[in-house]
């Protein structure tokens, strides 16, 4: 019997718990759940609760969980996604399959080439948007730690400071392979947009510590390209 799986936002203890809001509504109109039905849930912190419905109302849902246990171990790979924003389910697509493929944070980029402009209200917007979209990924692949989808941010203030013992700018105008590179414990992907990073950018990305490196001859879309680095950096230095 598959045990659904839920996120909740609060720290959590055994013992009953009232949901309400729009996990109430999921729980008890969308999925339909009525009471005994089993259920796990978990709060960000690694735990993981195995628990069931107690009682289902219009407005809110009573659950109770038992003793919390360790949830899935993370990649020992730390790796920092910036990814030129797309427009459309693109964007989305990236950060979900990030997500399931254990990337830890990223960051929507703005680059010369990228066709979404996004600034105050609007911005906040998609950010909790895509923040969602980690969540709901979590919720589905079975990780225990949400990843943080950071604000917007230009590609040069995302360059400057940013930490990781491997940078690595994602094109196919080189011939430097993944597999040559040595062993990092902390990634750093850059990914470029539909129309790719410019000459100027990656020249930039270089002067701030980034390798260049490709997957062959192929030339990928955005949202296939940090699909295919994280598969195989998660192969060649994490849990894969």
């Amino acid at each position: 019997m598959r045990v659904s799986r839920f996120y909740i936002g609060a720290s959590l203890v055994a013992g009953e718990h009232q949901l309400e809001g729009d996990l109430a509504h999921y729980i008890g109109r969308v999925m339909r759940l009525t009471p005994s039905a089993p259920i796990q849930v978990f709060d960000g912190s690694g735990l993981e609760w195995l628990g069931e419905v107690v009682a289902v109302g219009k407005r809110q849902v009573t659950v109770r969980l038992d003793t919390p246990q360790p949830g899935l171990p993370e990649s020992p790979l730390h790796v920092h996604l910036g990814q030129a924003m797309s427009r459309g389910d693109r964007m989305d697509w990236a950060i979900q399959k990030a997500v399931e493929l254990g990337v830890n944070q990223i960051t929507p980029l703005m680059t010369e080439r990228c066709e979404v402009k996004l600034q105050g209200e609007r911005a906040d917007k998609r950010q909790a948007h895509w923040q969602q979209v980690a969540i709901s990924a979590c919720e589905q692949c079975g990780r225990s730690v949400i990843p943080t989808v950071y604000p917007p941010v230009t590609l040069d203030l995302w360059m400057t400071d940013l930490q990781a013992d491997l940078k690595l700018v994602l094109h196919h105008r080189t011939e430097e392979s993944l597999a040559s590179l040595q062993h990092p414990a902390s990634l750093a992907l850059l990914i470029g947009p539909e129309g790719g990073l410019s000459d100027d950018e990656i020249t930039r990305a270089r002067t701030n510590g980034f390798k260049p490196a490709r997957f062959g001859p192929r030339v990928l879309r955005t949202e296939t390209a940090p699909v295919a680095a994280l598969a195989l950096a998660q192969y060649l230095w994490g849990d894969i």
